[in-house]
């Protein structure tokens, strides 16, 4: 463990990918702390470098240069498998994608990473969840037969599933309607009021950015703003 007060914390974080013409800095020299059951939102234009930063924030990916400390563990240096661990029971993840296990049921989606968490209670604690986003009826479809708007919440279901104390979401809204991205953000952010859960959230949509507790501005790789 490393002592630290902060959900997320971040020193002089880069990350350097190799190009034709050479090294180039993703994300350059990003310091920044996130508190407990704060909501942060991570703003910025296609190729600014804000879903590069949630995922290394979330230890998807390995920072280049700086320290990140999530829930008092720092990334630096672990491996993926490591990084794993420390995330395992304690952070979920909503994607613009929706990341489902297409063949699957509703249900089975929501059951699965409560399984290999070896939580109990699994039918009970998947039913609960997918009666806290409206889709108790549709529990025993085929993710595949669900539309986009349906899908996304099913995600949103499997992610607070697990009682996460940090919620990772890269552009939930960004493959849905307007109508239908405003639903699946206020079943988002309800059940993260209702929980307390962390949010970090990568959005280019202004209306979605305003409803978080601080929006942090990314431009070519760097903080520009956090207020």
């Amino acid at each position: 463990m490393t002592e630290n007060n902060f959900c997320i914390s971040l020193q002089d974080v880069t990350k350097s990918v190799d190009t034709p013409d050479g090294p180039l800095d993703v994300v350059q020299n990003i310091s920044l702390n996130v508190d407990y059951r704060e909501a942060i939102v991570i703003k910025g234009a296609s190729g600014s470098g804000k879903t590069t930063l949630l995922g290394l924030m979330a230890g998807l990916d390995q920072i280049s240069a700086g320290e990140i400390i999530l829930l008092g563990e720092s990334l630096s240096d672990r491996t993926e498998e490591q990084r794993s661990r420390i995330r395992a029971g304690k952070v979920g993840f909503v994607f613009q994608s929706f990341q489902l296990v297409q063949g699957a049921t509703a249900l089975q989606n929501v059951m699965l990473p409560l399984e290999l968490g070896g939580m109990e209670n699994v039918l009970e604690v998947a039913n609960i969840s997918l009666q806290q986003v409206g889709l108790e009826s549709k529990k025993n479809t085929l993710v595949d037969h669900l539309s986009g708007g349906e899908q996304q919440r099913v995600s949103i279901a499997r992610a607070f599933a697990v009682k996460p104390l940090i919620l990772f979401a890269d552009e939930p809204t960004g493959n849905l309607d307007a109508k239908t991205g405003r639903q699946v953000a206020d079943i988002m952010f309800r059940l993260r009021d209702q929980s307390g859960t962390t949010l970090v959230l990568v959005t280019h949509e202004s209306e979605l950015a305003q409803r978080g507790d601080r929006q942090i501005l990314i431009e070519s790789g760097r903080l520009i703003d956090q207020s």
